[in-house]
């Protein structure tokens, strides 16, 4: 193409004007000869082309400057122009297809719903019946017997966004816009619409949401609505919804690893209610439902009384033998190893989103307190929360059935045995039975529906002993101490042990962990961590023990190690970027953080996190109230 084709109108009308008033007679130019062409051709050879230049005009419009090439480039070209075919379909004007659906009839624009709807464009580009017909008649389905035929309404809300690119969504039009973008294959509209009922997944509509969802092949749906239904799975298993499962959805849900339940037993309830709602139906597929019940974790009296004592399991052969292979489980370990590791496994499901709550610890002058703040993990901001009822440093923090436990301490008079429950539903304190012993800088964790409290300082030693609660009697109950005192220990609960982790005994500190079996009721040495370590925090996340910061007679450490119980091994991870005794620890949102603090020379407010696929920390929003030594735990969100 000429340079002349790349010039508006008036521009190639003057050329062409200037061509034909013989410019020679003007310019007087000799006819070249042969010696003075080659010159000509070899000026124009040695002159620099121009790199490609790229402008924007005023209207925000491009030219780009390419050699002999400019091309002028519309940015509003595609803006400008449907608003004039929305025009001319509201008019009715220049449509060509009459497209009938559902007793409607809806006039458009072929080229527009060619250039929209993946639909059409496969209809118009393809070698269709439809394809060169004036009037188009759809059928989503041919009975709607599923409720999942594409209706008139919903077409004309679709129709509309094919022409102006909006779509109005509410509680009434969700379903059925859903649908219709569905079937036409419009993916934006499909996300949309998933996005709207993700923010409004409830206890009562989750479970038709997710069937809904995974007949239209709405993955994310199906996915936000699997993750809700994990996360609250207690209350849902109550609901008449969840009566209604065929076996294989209730397969599905049972066997996850992230399903959220303080104890195995809301399981085994769950299987046992959806089972007798149809008892006759239903008893063929208890086995497999029970497989997926982790009956290892069940105390051996609830295994006896409750489990082998419910008459639809006694019937059941299969089930007998899950339940003698659960008994061995506790009165064979050496067995264990021969039990399939996922029936073993406690569920990862606590690791789930939530608010993280510092409570106690120091102020600046090193004075212990009552306060109480937790971070926000969607605001990323600290905020105040209601303080506990007296001052406690050094006190020991874990969370059980969603409630967050402040254990022991410090007032700065006394080492304290009381005990005191957060329950954030109603905001408010409350006391509980006061364990046995007065004890500071202890560790507590909590496992299935029991709390353990292990160790610590009574003002006088260090202490080995160890305390477990039961929230159900509201009672402290000693039992197997450990093999060591152990004092600013790290206590955690990981596979159905407590571990207690470092700390020191007033004259040493340590590098040893032991942990204990429930079932077995006995304390064990496993692998010592890699750096001796007190006033050390830790936690649990993805069936590892990560452990960070605390001091080791010596210095003040920055660095962090992770355990996994699979290989028995200690290994490094990256340092922190302030050095941490007296720190917390806690996971949350698939990270770790590290919170608060003593550096050597003062005591800390700052935080930061962790990110276990990149290993490396970062700095986050610091506490606005403490300055270190607190105690922390997380108390999941209601998802």
């Amino acid at each position: 193409m000429s340079d002349d084709n790349n010039h508006p109108r008036s521009w190639t009308v003057k050329l062409q004007k200037m061509h034909s008033s013989d410019m020679d007679n003007n310019l007087k130019s000799p006819t070249p000869t042969s010696h003075n062409k080659d010159k000509m051709n070899k000026t124009t050879t040695n002159v620099k082309q121009p790199e490609t230049m790229e402008k924007v005009t005023n209207n925000n419009n491009k030219c780009i400057v390419n050699a002999d090439n400019f091309t002028y480039v519309s940015m509003e070209h595609a803006n400008s122009s449907f608003p004039v075919f929305r025009e001319l379909w509201q008019r009715r004007q220049v449509c060509d297809v009459i497209i009938k659906i559902d007793g409607h009839r809806f006039v458009a624009h072929r080229i527009v719903l060619c250039a929209t709807i993946p639909y059409f464009y496969a209809m118009f580009t393809n070698d269709l019946a439809e394809r060169n017909q004036m009037e188009i008649e759809i059928k989503s389905n041919d009975d709607g017997d599923d409720g999942l035929s594409l209706d008139g309404e919903a077409f004309e809300s679709l129709l509309n966004y094919a022409y102006a690119g909006t779509i109005a969504i509410n509680s009434k039009n969700v379903q059925s816009i859903l649908i219709g973008a569905s079937f036409l294959g419009l993916e934006n509209v499909q996300q949309a619409c998933s996005d709207y009922l993700k923010i409004r997944l409830n206890v009562g509509n989750v479970l038709q949401i997710k069937t809904f969802a995974f007949a239209l092949g709405c993955h994310t749906l199906v996915q936000a609505s699997k993750r809700y239904i994990h996360r609250n799975f207690e209350q849902i298993a109550q609901s008449d919804d969840f009566l209604q499962l065929d076996s294989a959805e209730m397969i599905d849900i049972i066997s996850s690893d992230e399903l959220n339940v303080s104890n195995e037993k809301i399981v085994f309830e769950a299987v046992m209610r959806w089972t007798s709602h149809d008892e006759k139906m239903r008893q063929q597929n208890l086995a497999d439902l029970m497989r997926q019940v982790r009956l290892p974790l069940l105390y051996p009296e609830y295994l006896t009384d409750v489990v082998l004592g419910n008459k639809l399991v006694r019937q059941s052969l299969e089930c007998r033998d899950l339940i003698d292979e659960a008994k061995d489980f506790h009165l064979l370990p050496a067995r264990r190893e021969s039990i399939a590791r996922e029936r073993t496994r406690p569920r990862s499901g606590h690791h789930v989103q939530g608010s993280i709550y510092a409570v106690g610890g120091l102020t600046k002058t090193g004075d212990s307190m009552s306060t109480v703040e937790v971070y926000d993990p969607q605001t990323k901001r600290w905020r105040m929360a209601e303080a506990m009822s007296m001052m406690r440093s050094r006190v020991g923090v874990a969370v059980m059935e969603r409630k967050l436990y402040a254990i022991g301490g410090y007032n700065g008079f006394d080492r304290l045995n009381t005990v005191e429950v957060y329950d954030s539903k109603v905001k408010q304190w409350k006391r509980v039975k006061s364990m046995h012993y007065r004890r500071s800088a202890v560790g507590a964790a909590a496992l299935s529906d029991e709390l353990y409290v292990c160790g610590g300082y009574d003002g006088s030693i260090s202490l080995n002993v160890v305390e477990r609660y039961s929230s159900t009697t509201n009672e402290w109950t000693e039992v197997t101490p450990m093999n060591i005192k152990r004092s600013a220990a790290g206590v955690v609960s990981l596979d159905g042990y407590i571990y207690a982790l470092g700390g020191h005994d007033g004259l040493m500190i340590f590098n040893s962990v032991e942990r204990y079996d429930p079932r077995t009721k006995q304390w064990e040495f496993v692998e010592s961590m890699l750096s001796r370590r007190c006033r050390v925090g830790c936690c649990c996340f993805g069936g590892k023990i990560y452990v960070c910061g605390g001091y080791d007679g010596c210095t003040f450490l920055q660095t962090a190690e992770v355990f996994d119980p699979q290989t028995g091994k200690w290994s490094q991870i990256s340092k922190m970027r302030a050095t941490r005794s007296r720190v917390a620890l806690v996971a949350n949102c698939s990270r770790l953080f590290a919170i608060g603090g003593y550096d050597g020379v003062s005591n800390l407010s700052s935080v930061e996190a962790y990110d276990i696929e990149k290993d490396s920390w970062e700095m986050v929003a610091s506490m606005v109230a403490h300055e270190g030594g607190v105690g922390v735990g997380v108390i999941p969100d209601n998802f």
